[in-house]
């Protein structure tokens, strides 16, 4: 994948908010390149046969009844909140 280059990773290490030294730039580079480059050749592999699936295994959800109970009361669920604002909890903001 040519197109990888160390711009690529230094802008995808800041939408992650990854801060990469210079020796890390370097050692990562070849690394997520080696990656890619792999994913091409499975891209390769014939898979018209296969039947797509999410699991390797065969996954059953249990669901309990969907009923009306007594809610946890607001300060219970805040007690543990490290900021809060009246009866909210208060994150920050990560929206550019």
């Amino acid at each position: 994948m040519s197109d990888i280059n160390d711009k690529v990773i230094e802008y995808t290490a800041k939408l992650a908010r990854v801060k990469l030294e210079s020796a890390e730039l370097g050692e990562l580079s070849p690394q997520i390149k080696g990656i890619l480059d792999f994913i091409g050749k499975l891209e390769e592999a014939d898979t018209g046969d296969i039947e797509p699936t999410s699991h390797i295994l065969p996954v059953n959800n249990v669901f309990r009844a969907d009923e009306p109970a007594q809610s946890l009361p607001a300060e219970d669920a805040l007690s543990g909140a490290p900021r809060r604002r009246g009866r909210c909890f208060s994150v920050p903001k990560v929206i550019e």
